[in-house]
């Protein structure tokens, strides 16, 4: 058992004869834990850009609502009117009449 402990540490299994096997497994998982972690970058920075691209989106609707609350408040006829007062333009006084075509 000792034999086999020291034999490890002194890794002779990788200068033997038959170490070509061993050597391809090793090959192998070193691949598989280098795809491993690129795969886990990978996933780390999709998870960053979502999260950035949400925060821009909270953003970008939070604009929207402030932009149509000032569009709603310049639609509004009182302030159309007083728009419109200051530039010496005042509503009728007489209400408008309504015209109807008839062939």
């Amino acid at each position: 058992m000792i034999k086999k402990i020291v034999s490890f540490l002194k890794m002779e299994f990788l200068i033997k004869e038959d170490s070509f096997k061993n050597w391809r497994m090793i090959l192998f998982f070193s691949i598989l834990a280098l795809i491993m972690i690129s795969s886990g970058h990978s996933a780390d920075n999709k998870v960053f850009k979502i999260a950035n691209l949400n925060e821009q989106i909270k953003a970008l609707k939070s604009e929207f609502i402030e932009q149509r609350t000032y569009l709603m408040k310049l639609k509004m006829e009182s302030n159309i009117v007083n728009v419109l007062s200051d530039k010496g333009i005042f509503s009728s006084k007489t209400p408008q009449t309504k015209i109807i075509v008839t062939k």
